[in-house]
């Protein structure tokens, strides 16, 4: 058989066979020489910066190193500046891959990564959706993601697409009518597998509660559906369930690395340790215990294009208990550090804290099919739904009952209803928005 994707990826110059038989070698490393595989590694990424990259040599500067801790973190904020700054010797743009970050974060930056390291990324992903009987050359994927609107780079990601035997929904609009076209593909095509952003599966989920269908009674062919990008609560989680009729499968991941974890088909949130190196840190970047909460921070292993050595990526989490060198264990991703609401107390909460208080009042009826919530001033919120109808005054009581129960009072809120939500320009949904 013509391994369609495989010969895609060769032909950009990305060595996906050598780095299939790489990553084998390194799942085959025992879990008692597994330690001394990362810490070798490590070291062998920094040394190798330190001495062909310019930009990396400036962001250590004079300081003192003597063991891994002492490394400074690398934040988005300080990757925003050219490309051509940050690449190491050796290395241009015809010779990388080139891409940029969402920017929903709020920083957005150019990064690169070389083609081994790419095609060992890919060989990464092969691997964890084998693990459902997902093969990236013959399992027809249905894709919910965003798509340039311009011609060109559109044409670009219909080629991709095609490449890749995947099919796509563009997110942008998912009104009730459009859903319908999006089941009316179901009902013709052979899609094996689900995989895109969760906010836009979770709509077209209650979009066939509304209809009380079961999307496998249309497309037996389903096997799996892989959310990403967005936070997966759990009643979305039994949702999506009940009405696609398969698996769901929470992937956390970042353009910029890669998948960082992804669920095993025991349910674990098993972080990439293959190519990543992942930490958790304090506010002073002091490494904290299993099972506490910290800022993520992401070293890429084996990116010798661009640094990515202790790189904050803007999210908070907390590795299992059980967590060991080899079996890495993501317990619990629990937000942004950039979305943190700051309260006229004082106060500070992670701003999906505000999301969950209210998603688990307003969506109990079912006619709320999404919202926002943003953060305007100290005191003042609004949120921003979609609904057939307006919110009833019992919903706003309970709803700012509720945020005074688990925050505080005082807070003052105004309500918008619309007929679709603004995304961003890559087609994900940010619950939670702070204009501080």
């Amino acid at each position: 058989m013509f391994n369609l994707f495989d010969f895609a990826l060769k032909i950009k110059g990305f060595p996906i066979t050598e780095a299939k038989k790489r990553f084998e070698n390194i799942c085959n490393i025992p879990e008692k020489d597994y330690q001394k595989f990362i810490i070798e590694q490590r070291k062998r990424i920094v040394y190798h910066h330190l001495k062909n990259n310019l930009f990396y040599q400036k962001h250590i500067g004079n300081q003192n190193i003597s063991k891994w801790e002492d490394l400074p973190v690398l934040t988005k904020k300080e990757l925003q500046q050219p490309l051509l700054e940050r690449l190491s010797t050796g290395y241009n743009r015809k010779n990388v891959f080139v891409n940029k970050t969402s920017g929903s974060g709020g920083h957005p930056f150019i990064f690169a990564k070389d083609k081994e390291e790419h095609a060992l990324i890919w060989a990464s992903t092969i691997h964890r959706f084998g693990w459902y009987n997902i093969n990236f050359n013959t399992s027809f994927q249905a894709r919910f993601y965003g798509i340039p609107l311009d011609f060109i780079n559109n044409r670009k990601e219909r080629l991709k697409d095609f490449l890749s035997n995947r099919y796509r929904f563009p997110i942008f609009d998912l009104s009730d009518s459009q859903l319908e076209e999006i089941l009316a593909h179901f009902k013709t095509k052979k899609f094996e597998y689900i995989n895109g952003y969760t906010s836009a599966i979770v709509l077209f989920a209650k979009y066939l509660q509304s209809q009380n269908v079961v999307l496998t009674d249309f497309c037996p062919t389903l096997k799996v559906c892989m959310v990403t990008s967005e936070m997966l609560f759990e009643e979305d989680k039994k949702l999506l369930e009940k009405y696609l009729g398969i698996p769901i499968v929470n992937e956390y991941g970042a353009s910029e690395l890669g998948i960082i974890a992804f669920q095993n088909p025991n349910g674990e949130w098993l972080v990439n340790h293959e190519t990543l190196f992942v930490e958790i840190l304090d506010y002073d970047n002091n490494p904290v215990p299993y099972g506490t909460e910290g800022k993520i921070v992401i070293t890429s292993l084996f990116n010798k294009a661009h640094p990515f050595i202790r790189y904050e990526i803007g999210d908070l989490g907390i590795l299992s208990e059980n967590s060991t060198w080899k079996k890495p264990i993501l317990k619990q991703l629990t937000g942004r550090t950039s979305d943190i609401a700051v309260l006229p107390s004082g106060k500070k909460a992670p701003g999906l804290t505000f999301y969950y208080i209210t998603k688990s009042i307003i969506e109990e009826n079912g006619l709320v099919k999404e919202f926002i919530i943003r953060q305007l001033t100290l005191d003042t919120f609004e949120i921003e739904y979609v609904s057939e109808c307006e919110l009833t005054s019992n919903q706003i009581t309970a709803i700012e009952n509720a945020i005074a129960k688990y925050l505080e009072s005082g807070l003052h809120f105004s309500y918008k209803r619309n007929d679709i939500l603004k995304r961003t320009a890559r087609g994900k949904l940010k619950q939670f928005q702070s204009m501080l």
